[in-house]
């Protein structure tokens, strides 16, 4: 299956739709394969200790499988979050964005499931791994 919106498409999406959290992230790529989103890490993200907080790499999964999979389907804005699972496994890099590659497991006409890994940029290790399942609208018309 092709891509119906591209990193450019994506950004303005968020821009328009989401513009209270829009400036905190960045569509790095995607593809039919994966998308790539960037949470540029900011001191409103970060825990006491200085590592960026559980609920802001939450807020990174979630939103990069939403992009990742209106990548696919297109602006579709009431597509929700019905499922989510996340495991923390490291603290993440000082001073680090993290990013999200996120990747759409199974697209029905109903629902969508994928997998998002966070990664510490320039850093092999995961430090989180998300499951999560979205509900697609029916399609008006």
């Amino acid at each position: 299956m092709g891509l119906m919106m591209d990193a450019t498409d994506l950004q303005a999406f968020l821009a328009r739709d989401f513009g209270q959290v829009a400036e905190d992230f960045t569509v790095d790529r995607v593809s039919p394969e994966e998308l790539v989103l960037r949470l540029k890490v900011a001191g409103r993200h970060l825990r006491p200790g200085g590592t960026v907080s559980g609920p802001s790499m939450f807020g990174l999964a979630d939103v990069a499988m939403y992009l990742a999979i209106l990548a696919r389907i297109g602006p579709v804005a009431l597509a929700v979050t019905t499922n989510c699972s996340i495991d923390f496994m490291r603290k993440p890099e000082s001073g680090r964005d993290v990013l999200a590659v996120a990747r759409v497991l199974k697209l029905g006409r109903a629902l969508a499931v994928g997998d998002v890994m966070l990664y510490s940029e320039g850093k092999p290790e995961p430090v989180a791994r998300a499951g999560l399942t979205y509900s697609i609208p029916p399609a008006r018309g």
